[in-house]
């Protein structure tokens, strides 16, 4: 039996009624359906899945989320294969709904995030568990702050680009108390220059460890032109939605005594 859904995005998907053979290509749609106890149903994640480590390492690989092996995934035989809008391609969708059906969500606020996981808990008949896993998340995800300090969130080097508005980290900054200067740019995620964060007069500035890999090394390379801002490393995975929202609360608690 099979079910007609409205996606994230209005699509119609004729969903499975328990759906039996999953394929996850987006790192935290993999998380969270391991967090509701899916692990016996996920066939196939990308490369960049990661979570839960060691656990996740059991499941195939069908390439990354920009791009993917649709043989493979054809010869895992998927009943459905779940996205999300940001992280995968339109192009990818349409290749692979040829295949299986294929459910987009999307998450771009902390509100959309516990909305994606109640969706995740629909899809596969898991409402409860994914019930408490919102509730898990909200009992320690921190509450939101008054806008003491501008900050950027830096992703990419070479060139360098930030978060802009309507994405989930640019939520989260919003919730510890942070203005993001360059939240009202055009592009989810600008580029910008040495010039503009300059201009931004930033309290804080927080290096990511992903996509890019900010390290130690390169506080000096900001620094030189941002002399009188604090610069933070920080580690790119808590500022995941869904099931990651649960262990990342603790550590974005302890993230707002460094930045004021």
């Amino acid at each position: 039996m099979s079910q007609i859904i409205i996606d994230h995005t209005g699509r119609q998907v004729n969903i499975p009624s328990t759906p039996k053979r999953i394929i996850s290509i987006c790192p935290a749609i993999t998380e969270t359906l391991f967090a509701l106890g899916l692990q016996d149903e996920i066939v196939g994640r990308t490369k960049y899945c990661i979570f839960p480590e060691d656990i996740v390492e059991s499941v195939e690989t069908v390439g990354g989320t920009k791009e993917v092996k649709e043989d493979k995934i054809r010869a895992l035989q998927p009943d459905l294969i779940l996205a999300e809008k940001e992280e995968n391609t339109a192009e990818i969708v349409k290749a692979l709904e040829k295949i299986a059906p294929v459910f987009v969500l999307e998450v771009q606020t902390i509100q959309d995030s516990y909305r994606f996981i109640n969706t995740l808990g629909t899809l596969t008949n898991k409402d409860s568990e994914a019930d408490l896993l919102v509730d898990s998340c909200k009992a320690v995800f921190p509450s939101s702050r008054e806008h003491v300090r501008n900050a950027a969130y830096v992703i990419w080097r070479k060139p360098y680009m930030v978060v802009g508005g309507s994405t989930y980290i640019n939520d989260v900054l919003h919730t510890l108390g942070l203005h993001n200067p360059f939240a009202k740019e055009d592009s989810r995620y600008p580029a910008v220059t040495p010039e503009d964060l300059a201009a931004a007069n930033l309290d804080v500035l927080l290096l990511a460890s992903e996509p890019f890999p900010y390290q130690e090394k390169h506080i000096a390379e900001f620094q030189a032109f941002l002399p009188n801002t604090k610069i933070i490393l920080v580690e790119g995975e808590m500022f995941w939605y869904g099931a990651r929202m649960e262990v990342a609360g603790a550590y974005l608690e302890k993230l707002t005594t460094r930045i004021v």
